[in-house]
């Protein structure tokens, strides 16, 4: 079960690095092989939405399944175990946020950056239409 976390992590790095790529000022120059390679990237990317919603309901249904743990009821092992899986499902729930609004920001950023360099062409033409 934690390769699934594991990919999940490095599919949030890989879209964070990438959106820092295209978001530095003064890499000008790379930022057309960069937008070609991040659009490419974004419809396999795209399956980060279902596989976390899939993680999602995972963790929901191990929340829903888990059983109750009073101070009084269980061990002080028991009660830590519980503690820890219900830190671990936190934790993983940050990840799965941090990776669906990761893919959100570098989809919009690669948008956005298209459009500038669009009318920037067009401003470049009227310009030298003039």
């Amino acid at each position: 079960m934690a390769l699934e976390w594991v990919v999940l992590g490095y599919t949030a790095g890989a879209e964070a690095i990438m959106l820092l790529l295209l978001t530095v000022p003064g890499l000008g120059g790379i930022r057309k092989g960069l937008i070609a390679v991040t659009r490419n990237l974004l419809k396999p990317f795209m399956s980060v939405v279902p596989f976390s919603l899939f993680l999602l309901m995972d963790i929901y249904w191990k929340y829903e399944t888990r059983p109750s743990c009073d101070a009084e009821s269980c061990t002080p092992s028991e009660y830590l175990r519980h503690q820890k899986s219900i830190m671990k499902s936190q934790r993983n729930a940050l990840l799965i946020a941090a990776a669906l609004i990761l893919y959100w920001l570098l989809y919009s950023v690669t948008s956005l950056v298209v459009k500038v360099e669009q009318l920037n062409q067009r401003l470049e033409k009227l310009k030298n239409r003039d």
